[in-house]
């Protein structure tokens, strides 16, 4: 047993990578366990992101890749599998929170037909009466999809914003009072954590590929892709640090 009464894995470093953007997400629609797929934006940041993994460490004969088997993550997941050359293990189980019903809709939708759930969730209290799931069951089906793993030295588990923050908690032991202790995964940004003495280590969260400065308009181009994972906010959108994240992500709060 690991620290807290959690069950040893057989992978000792976790990269909990969240699925690129969506259509939904770029519009402020929760998605919850409804599938909407990739947007051309989303894969883009898929495959700009999978060589910077790449690049801190994986290799393929001791990285084990798992994800989501909603289309969004299982298609991010498969750019890196296809550079790693490694297969790609789908589990249910990794499936975003399900959001009962607030699935489909939209922030100023949920505001407007359910103004004290909404009010709940972005004070991070437990929201009643929406249906879904309960927080800690989706800690315990994704530590289970976890355990479940073949023994290797890293495992990139692709999943989603709301999956993602509940294994972090349950692995570094903080309880519903520290939910917002730390900010939500942007798309195609990932956390990653490792085991050490017994006890799990946050050794990096909320990482991504960011966006290069801009060039001048009459410098030669740089070779390759450009990096726009990240968009860079526009003029006059900057917010403070302990803003809530902008309400073009549903997800992003959970």
């Amino acid at each position: 047993m690991t620290g807290g009464g959690l069950p040893e894995l057989a992978v000792p470093r976790l990269v909990l990578w969240r699925h690129g953007r969506t259509e939904w997400n770029a519009t402020g629609r929760f998605q919850g366990q409804l599938d909407p797929p990739l947007d051309e934006e989303g894969r883009n940041q898929a495959v700009l992101a999978a060589p910077h993994l790449v690049a801190a460490g994986l290799t393929p004969d001791d990285t084990v890749v798992v994800s989501s088997d909603l289309s969004r993550a299982a298609e991010t997941a498969a750019t890196l599998t296809a550079l790693l050359g490694v297969p790609l293990r789908l589990d249910e189980r990794l499936r975003e929170h399900g959001m009962g019903s607030w699935e489909g809709l939209t922030r100023a939708e949920v505001r407007e037909r359910f103004p004290d759930q909404y009010a709940d969730w972005m004070a991070g209290r437990t929201v009643r009466g929406r249906g879904g799931e309960d927080p800690s069951a989706v800690a315990d089906r994704a530590l289970a999809a976890l355990v479940d793993l073949p023994e290797a030295r890293v495992a990139v588990v692709v999943t989603h914003g709301g999956t993602a923050g509940r294994l972090t908690e349950v692995l570094l032991g903080l309880g519903s009072d520290h939910r917002r202790m730390f900010g939500p995964l942007g798309n195609c940004a990932w956390t990653e954590l490792v085991s050490q003495s017994g006890r799990w280590r946050l050794i990096r969260h909320n990482a991504s590929v960011l966006q290069l400065p801009d060039v001048a308009a009459d410098a030669a181009p740089a070779p390759g892709p450009v990096l726009r994972a990240v968009p860079s906010p526009a003029d006059g959108d900057a917010t403070p640090e302990d803003a809530p994240p902008p309400a073009t992500d549903a997800d992003a709060v959970l």
